[in-house]
């Protein structure tokens, strides 16, 4: 059996997406609301994160402003501002639009009718825009929660800057499976661009991973408690400030999540501040942890607390030894302190310059040789022992053939095997059948 389309339904059909698309397209910006901003002009002298140089722009609403800021002469970045000017205390960038594309002096900011927020360099090159030239935007707004909006007639979303985060989440912003699923960390203070950390929902955890150059899949070191009991996967993950009781004398900073594949939903409790935590930030550090700022903007100064660290010597969180980095590229970690510098002559004074051995061309093992760290982990062995079991002396050849290993973690007790593309931190056990054996030149 056929079926075909009468061509008076088929007009119909046709008249219906012309008169759809010229609604849309007669849905422009009115003159007034349309504006080109110069980055140009004298900085503002409040003290910002980073120690940046910043120009603020006519966009803002109590506590957020749009601002253009620079770390290094002539690189700009067009990012959101947390903190108001009336206060003593240091503000703090919550949201980076061209992240990792720099601006100079003189590029502009323009939305114009065509509903397009664009970000050109001074060559006419695009460094970022929201994409929504001809979709029916009307308007642009920085709500209260620091989202920063384009809307169409109805004051439905067309565009927000909520779907796009960079390192940090505010309270009412989402993590989710259809994405955006992570956040990520900056290289550091000085260099805006994507780092090697990220946070973010992964099946029914929460995560944090590494990026390696040694490695093509990044390196876990962080996996909290499963959520949905064992059912579904993680499809929403809110970060809320909710009251804690009705009289409001305390606050939860929390996620609220639901689960695809499962009627399970709930909250994870992070923090509970004893006041309005509603002006928060969820920030992936450029060191790999993973903090919350709290606003209080009724004092000048120290307006700012951190009121959660996951990695944390004092509150009984994560010990900060399971930081990748916190010992830098090599040294052992124990109680929280860098104690030691590994080395082929023995165990050294710790010290900042602490390093992996430089290594040889890689030539399947035959120049290198291993010197070992007896009653050490890798933070990669707080979630795999590794592979095995097998003999130490089959473990050392993987690791000879793998241009990528630094060093390998061997279990006397279990004969299991981990390679490990980062060496970092060693994490001082009290098993001396845990040894690091540590890739070095013959």
């Amino acid at each position: 059996m056929t079926s075909s389309i009468s061509p008076s339904l088929s007009l119909q059909i046709l008249c219906i997406l012309f008169f759809n698309t010229l609604f849309v397209a007669q849905a422009i910006v009115p003159p007034s609301k349309t504006f080109k901003y110069i980055n140009q002009g004298e900085f503002g002298e409040y003290i910002v994160e980073y120690g940046a140089n910043y120009r603020v722009l006519d966009i803002f609403t109590f506590p957020f402003t749009l601002c253009f800021y620079n770390t290094t002469p002539n690189a700009y970045t067009l990012g959101l501002r947390m903190g108001v000017r009336q206060s003593e205390s240091i503000m703090r960038w919550a949201w980076d639009a061209n992240r990792g594309r720099p601006v100079k002096e003189n590029a502009t900011l323009t939305f114009g009718r065509d509903g397009n927020l664009v970000l050109p360099d001074t060559n006419g090159t695009v460094a970022w825009q929201t994409g929504t030239a001809n979709k029916g935007v009307v308007g642009l707004k920085l709500l209260p929660n620091g989202n920063l909006v384009l809307h169409d007639k109805n004051g439905n979303f067309v565009w927000q800057s909520f779907d796009y985060p960079r390192d940090t989440l505010l309270v009412g912003q989402a993590l989710r499976a259809k994405g955006p699923t992570k956040i990520t960390s900056r290289k550091s203070d000085i260099d805006g661009s994507e780092g090697p950390y990220s946070f973010g929902m992964e099946g029914r955890f929460l995560v944090m991973y590494l990026k390696s150059k040694n490695s093509k899949k990044p390196l876990l070191y962080f996996r909290s408690d499963e959520f949905g009991n064992g059912q579904g996967s993680l499809a929403n993950l809110v970060f809320t400030s909710e009251p804690e009781t009705e009289e409001a004398y305390a606050y939860e900073l929390r996620f609220n999540f639901d689960m695809k594949n499962s009627p399970s939903f709930g909250t994870y409790i992070l923090a509970r501040p004893k006041y309005n935590s509603t002006y928060s930030i969820l920030k992936v550090e450029s060191d790999g942890n993973l903090k919350i700022y709290t606003y209080y903007e009724h004092v000048d100064y120290g307006a700012w607390e951190v009121t959660f660290k996951l990695f944390d010597r004092d509150e009984g969180r994560e010990s900060e030894c399971k930081l990748p980095k916190r010992c830098g590229s090599l040294g052992v970690c124990e109680d929280n302190q860098c104690v030691a510098c590994p080395s082929s002559k023995g165990l050294l004074g710790y010290s900042k310059s602490c390093a992996p051995p430089k290594l040889p061309p890689c030539k399947g093992g035959a120049n290198v040789g291993y010197y070992e760290v007896v009653g050490v982990e890798h933070f990669l062995n707080g979630f795999t022992e590794g592979d095995g079991p097998m003999k130490l002396v089959d473990c050392k050849k993987k690791c000879d053939l793998d241009c990528g290993c630094l060093g390998f973690f061997y279990r006397e007790e279990s004969s299991k095997c981990l390679l490990a593309p980062e060496l970092d931190t060693l994490i001082k056990v009290s098993n001396s059948s845990h040894v690091a054996y540590i890739k070095m030149p013959k």
